[in-house]
């Protein structure tokens, strides 16, 4: 069986390295066929990031329509008072553990990043 779901997992406060690795690649993969299901979580400071930089909201609203899924981790989501922002912007915030931990026990269907 081959791996088709991707999750990225976000956690870097650096706008360059969101935008320049997981966006970059994430943003591609489904539009390119590398795989049939994106899902980007962020994590920590990575959502002071999202909420404050334009190009990353940008970004991640392109990507949505290419069938991109975003996810933020509710805990984090609630310490930056981000909760509205993130899903007027329609990133999902949820308990992201549960995802994370699907993926990390499906190692078959699922490949994951880190960063």
């Amino acid at each position: 069986m081959q791996k088709e779901n991707l999750l990225i997992v976000i956690s870097t406060p650096n706008k360059d390295s969101i935008m320049k690795f997981p966006l970059l690649y994430g943003g591609v993969s489904i539009p390119r066929g590398y795989w049939e299901r994106v899902h980007v979580m962020f994590w920590g400071a990575s959502i002071q990031t999202v909420q404050n930089e334009i190009i990353i909201r940008e970004k991640v609203q392109e990507m949505q329509k290419d069938g991109v899924e975003f996810s933020s981790c509710i805990v984090c989501a609630e310490e930056y008072n981000a909760v509205k922002y993130l899903e007027d912007i329609g990133i999902i915030c949820n308990h992201t553990g549960e995802l994370l931990t699907t993926a990390l026990k499906n190692d078959d269907t699922w490949a994951m990043l880190t960063i």
